[in-house]
């Protein structure tokens, strides 16, 4: 009773006065009236959108969210003038970008790497106010993307270098090369919104694309302090930002057919609406990362220890807000109940507080209407047979909910079948290793999955029809992206295209050559324009 007592306390105190925040973590209140498009910063003076954090406050009124800021919202006209200065930039890929040398582009990249960098403080403590992640992560993410895009123009250096050269055969000479494709609508994540736009962002621009940048709905402010970053960087036009209803403007857009690729991370839903609007499917390239309910599968044979700490690594990381994390773990009958009380004991450790607690691994949750979301499909499950096996699992206050463990869980549940992107960790007992594998052939998704087993040919038996069935396979250990040189992709609805460093690069461009019979006078002219360095596609220069 006196534990109940205490968490019921400690959850009542979770959200304190503004007076009670460490001075370091504290925010003003951050007004964006300015957006860049062709080169400018354009003062905006229309309606705007208010920006609350997660992170409540007390008021007279009772808890409220902090209000951060407020950023404008755009309308057709703004976006289709963004659109317009892409297209002038990329100039049927006779703009300066496009034709610019792989060296200069990379160059125009360090330097925005360098202005990036200057903003640190006030990005990371955007992410944390935006979307309630901890600081400690906030912090992670902003200097993994700068990593993120060091690593990208090394793999750009080394692409290049390969395409430094000429190829003969059977009496051709060529030059092979990769080509941008032409505008590309960019648009992120919440849960990621710095890293995850970056990754289809940033190789786009690389490649000698325009682009049009829209910001994730939550975590929209972070992205103001790196406009000025974006315009000292670029030519004019290259990078231009949209802001809006995206239900307002982005379907527009994709109908007037200029559009050349869509960058888009999100519900596979969204993406399929704004691919059948392009009156031109067979020209637009889609580079998507969307569903996934990745599952685990604890074997009798498994490690229960290894396994309860990756599973809280992999369902709880970020309250589970993560497409990669594990959303429905299947337990074999025979470790069912020991899997369980140990990740129950292991969860009651975890450490809960708002996002500037050292140490802390459970904040607030992003989305206003999670919690009651995570309340209605707990309701269904314990409706059709389910417990909430953990202590206080699923108690809510406001926009935080404690995790909730939820065992048996069955086919009859929604909890089965749909993505929760949230604390929630169903529990599916099984006996045949076929009930797991027919959930994965069943299942729309097909991002990834974890095996836990030290028996190597139990391993072996799992390993083999999961590979034809997600992209990747972890043994032991959580799901994930990283490392980012390692492909990133799904099958089914889970993505289109695949994103790694070197894999991202290659998504959005596409190989060019030029070629010439052999004979003197071609040799001779190839020579020439090589020599006077005339062209920046036609050459043998290489990058160090």
């Amino acid at each position: 009773m006196s534990n109940t007592t205490g968490f019921e306390t400690s959850l009542s105190q979770l959200f304190v006065g503004e007076d009670e925040i460490p001075e370091a973590f504290r925010i003003e209140e951050m007004h964006q009236r300015e957006y860049l498009s062709n080169g400018e910063m354009k003062k905006w003076e229309g309606p705007v959108s208010e920006v609350y954090s997660p992170i409540m406050v007390p008021t007279p009124d009772g808890l409220k969210r902090k209000l951060i800021g407020t950023y404008p919202i755009g309308t057709m006209k703004e976006a289709n003038e963004a659109l317009d200065a892409a297209l002038a930039a990329y100039d049927n890929g006779r703009g300066e970008w496009p034709t610019m040398g792989v060296a200069q582009r990379i160059q125009c990249l360090e330097t925005f790497v360098v202005k990036m960098s200057e903003q640190r403080g006030i990005v990371v403590k955007l992410i944390m106010w935006e979307i309630g992640k901890s600081y400690a992560d906030s912090a992670k993410e902003f200097d993994r993307t700068v990593e993120y895009i060091n690593n990208t123009i090394d793999a750009l250096k080394d692409i290049d270098r390969q395409s430094s050269r000429f190829e003969i055969k059977e009496g051709v000479v060529a030059q092979i090369r990769r080509s941008p494709l032409g505008v590309v609508l960019c648009m992120g994540p919440f849960n990621y919104p710095l890293n995850e736009t970056f990754t289809t962002l940033i190789p786009a621009i690389l490649m000698g694309n325009t682009l049009l940048f829209k910001p994730p709905k939550h975590g929209t402010l972070l992205h103001y302090p790196l406009l000025k970053a974006f315009q000292e960087s670029f030519p004019k036009g290259v990078v231009n930002t949209i802001y809006g209803r995206g239900a307002d403007v982005t379907p527009a857009l994709m109908e007037s057919g200029k559009i050349n690729v869509l960058a888009f991370i999100g519900s596979s839903k969204v993406a399929n609406d704004l691919k059948k609007r392009h009156p031109k499917v067979n020209r637009l390239r889609a580079v998507l990362s969307l569903d996934a309910k990745n599952a685990a599968i604890v074997t009798k044979h498994a490690d229960i220890k290894l396994a309860v700490s990756e599973t809280i690594l992999g369902a709880l990381s970020f309250n589970g807000q993560r497409c990669t994390a594990l959303k429905i773990i299947f337990v074999h009958k025979d470790i069912a109940d020991a899997f369980n009380q140990q990740l129950g004991e292991a969860i009651a450790q975890m450490k809960f507080g708002l996002p500037w607690t050292p140490g802390v691994q459970l904040t607030p949750v992003a989305e206003p209407g999670k919690p009651a979301y995570i309340k209605d499909i707990i309701a269904d499950a314990l409706a059709k047979g389910a417990s909430v096996i953990n202590e206080h699992g699923g108690a809510t206050h406001e926009s935080f909910v404690f995790p909730a463990i939820v065992y048996p869980v069955n086919e009859q549940m929604r909890l089965y079948s749909e993505e929760q992107f949230g604390p929630v960790i169903p529990v599916v007992p099984f006996e045949s290793f076929e009930e797991p594998i027919n959930y994965q052939i069943n299942s729309p998704h097909g991002m990834q999955v974890s095996i836990f087993t030290n028996d190597a040919a139990e391993a072996a038996f799992l390993i083999d029809p999961f590979a034809n069935l997600v992209s990747r396979v972890n043994i032991n250990s959580q799901s994930q992206r990283g490392p980012d040189a390692f492909p990133f992709t799904g099958r089914k609805d889970s993505a289109e295209g695949t994103l790694s460093v070197t894999d991202a690069l290659r998504a959005f461009s596409i190989r060019s050559l030029v070629t010439t019979k052999m004979n003197e006078t071609n040799k001779k002219l190839f020579n020439e324009i090589v020599k006077n360095h005339d062209s920046n596609f036609l050459s043998t220069d290489f990058i160090f």
